[in-house]
């Protein structure tokens, strides 16, 4: 340990070392990487290296924020730290209480000048039907004055939230007395500029939460859930006003399940509660005909909202703008403006807002997998989740409540019931979505009845769903990671699809070459499941190397995705790259890569867990026979 002036010696340090003025220490500095510690007694303790010196400073900047700025002891093990125990330790210790809001007072004043929000108010809106949360926001309005309630209205129509767009606002999750006090529901938020609560990411930052032992944060985003179904109608995209028409990929099964095993929780009144629920959401957003079923027997994503997509960023549309208003001779600003208002009726650009909508429901926004076709898609990833859904469904009415369990509207499910249907959908997946010859999964354009040859890392979601036969797991794997496979992890699609890119064909974000935390977890687990344990290995080594190499050079950097073909963290695409821009030390990493981290870390070998803290690169302990092809 040593003795030292945290303020003084975090001054000394960065004006050293910290040579752009970024309040970080990267390789991108250019200082001597070598910093004299000037202790209490006079002694000088030297330490050398850009990860080093990123561990001394992010150590001080804690010790500032604990109120130690004056004088603290420092620890010599925590700077000295392997890569891996550091990464995983402030995940478990900092990171998720950093990300971590409620809907309530204490909450509501750390994002009350939320960045997304430019109105006089923050806005917050209230569904009908819950009178206890009326009373306790309307009397909250009183003490902080930012905030403006606003009551939803009992039927929310696509009309009603095109209605709203020009002041925007965060949706109440629920609520709980504890002591006579009024308290949110506690969520885990991805990270960055993100202060609500996303749909698919609570999943996957669940199962890090899980690890490391996070158990009321998961009930938490299991109780926001069913709040969600029962005043919203769905699990929403996330808790912004601008949403309310839009769900995102269905994980409640996946995420109740295993809160259950993880816990051991056998209160049977609770988890009835929440399976019924589930099962609402099953049958209520996904199983309406005409909607998100299709006549062929399988799902697609459907958001149903109306015009123009108003949370994107200004000129994300231009090309599209440009394109309607050359064609209707008018000037862009006066198209854009009589389009956003309604003024103006163009089908064909409504059309093309609907499967805009749509790719962001599906999570994978954007990709050109899914550019102007989304809506007409049966999709791998969708109906590999609906099928976990009913195999979930029908494993915890076997297991909890003997085989049978009665919903909230007295209807009757079986545990053969939800198998029969996992069965049926199976066969569907068969026909439509698996192509024998390549040996992989594809979505299926049931508008132009053909299948789509895009590839893309969601065909391995059939592994994780459990619905492959040992021969389409051999053939799916044989084919799909050369496609896939790269130095830094899987990409989320091939080269080949992505196509060239050009003015017509852009760089978007879930495409070649980046990579997304999701996906490498849900790959993991389906390997796993069938037994391809070296492949696995190999895998999470390399998903792992990427975020400890980045993490090792820029100062502990976590982000919100990769180039997993470069290897890097600095990355030029719609959107940035969240997770990049903070002083000092990452303002809670991003949450679904801590979890990945915490996951890979648990499953992988301690050889190579070791070989991860010497930053070895996995072409010399794998080869370099990722292809990556054309």
């Amino acid at each position: 340990m040593l003795l030292i002036n945290p303020t003084s010696t975090l001054k000394s340090l960065l004006l050293q070392e910290d040579t752009d003025g970024d309040k970080k220490i990267t390789i991108e500095d250019t200082g001597p990487k070598k910093f004299d510690i000037v202790q209490t007694n006079g002694e000088i303790y030297s330490v050398e290296g850009t990860y080093f010196l990123s561990n001394l400073l992010q150590e001080l900047a804690i010790l500032i924020k604990q109120g130690k700025s004056i004088v603290a002891s420092i620890s010599l093990e925590r700077i000295y730290e392997k890569p891996t125990q550091r990464v995983s330790r402030l995940i478990r210790e900092l990171y998720w209480d950093d990300l971590t809001r409620t809907m309530d007072k204490s909450g509501l004043e750390k994002v009350i000048f939320d960045e997304k929000v430019s109105q006089e108010y923050f806005n917050i809106y209230i569904p009908e039907g819950d009178k206890e949360a009326c009373k306790y926001y309307n009397n909250l309005a009183k003490e902080l004055t930012q905030i403006k309630v606003e009551i939803l209205p009992k039927n929310i129509s696509p009309e009603y939230v095109l209605s709203i767009n020009e002041k925007p606002g965060l949706l109440a999750l629920a609520l709980h007395k504890k002591n006579g006090v009024v308290q949110g529901e506690p969520f885990v938020v991805p990270g960055g500029r993100f202060n609500e609560m996303y749909g698919w990411d609570s999943y996957f930052e669940s199962i890090g939460l899980l690890i490391d032992q996070k158990f009321h944060l998961v009930k938490g985003m299991i109780e926001n859930f069913e709040y969600q179904i029962k005043h919203y109608g769905k699990i929403l995209n996330a808790n912004r006003s601008y949403y309310l028409t839009r769900t995102q990929p269905p994980f409640y099964s996946s995420l109740l399940k295993e809160y259950v095993e993880a816990t051991n929780n056998l209160d049977l009144v609770w988890l009835s509660g929440k399976l019924n629920t589930a099962i609402h959401e099953y049958e209520n957003v996904w199983m309406v005909e005409g909607k998100r079923l299709t006549a062929s027997g399988l799902n697609r994503y459907l958001a149903e909202g109306i015009g123009y997509v108003f949370e994107t960023e200004e000129g994300h549309f231009k090309e599209v703008m440009e394109f309607y208003a050359d064609k209707l001779k008018m000037p862009l600003l006066e198209f854009e403006d009589k389009y956003k208002k309604r003024k103006i009726d163009v089908p064909e650009l409504d059309s093309y807002f609907t499967h805009d909508r749509t790719l962001r429901e599906s999570g994978h926004d954007t990709s050109n997998r899914f550019v102007n076709k989304c809506a007409h898609l049966n999709t791998v990833d969708l109906n590999s989740l609906l099928y976990k859904y009913e195999v979930d469904f029908a494993d915890l009415i076997q297991t909890y409540f003997e085989g049978n369990f009665l919903s909230d509207e007295n209807k009757s499910y079986s545990s053969s019931f939800w198998r029969l249907k996992a069965e049926e959908r199976k066969k569907q997946i068969d026909t439509l979505l698996w192509d024998e010859k390549e040996g992989l999964y594809f979505d299926y354009n049931f508008y132009e009845n053909q299948s789509e040859n895009f590839v893309s890392a969601t065909t391995f979601y059939p592994l994780w769903s459990k619905l492959c036969s040992n021969h389409q797991a051999q053939l799916l794997v044989k084919n799909a990671l050369p496609l896939l496979k790269c130095k830094g992890g899987i990409a989320s699609s091939s080269k080949k699809s992505r196509g060239e890119i050009t003015k017509e064909n852009p760089q978007r974000q879930w495409d070649y070459p980046f990579g997304w935390a999701p996906h490498q977890m849900l790959i993991w687990k389906g390997l796993l499941q069938y037994n391809f344990i070296n492949e696995t290995q190999e895998l999470v080594y390399r998903w792992l190397w990427l975020i400890t190499k980045n993490a090792v050079n820029y100062n502990g950097t976590i982000p919100e995705k990769y180039d997993v073909v470069n290897c890097t963290h600095i990355i030029d695409t719609e959107y940035g790259n969240v997770g990049t821009n903070f002083e000092y030390l990452p303002n809670g990493g991003f949450g679904w890569m801590n979890a990945s981290y915490q996951y890979g870390l648990s499953i992988l070998q301690k050889e190579l867990i070791e070989k991860l803290n010497e930053l070895t690169d996995p072409d010399i302990l794998f080869g370099n026979d990722y292809l990556n092809k054309d």
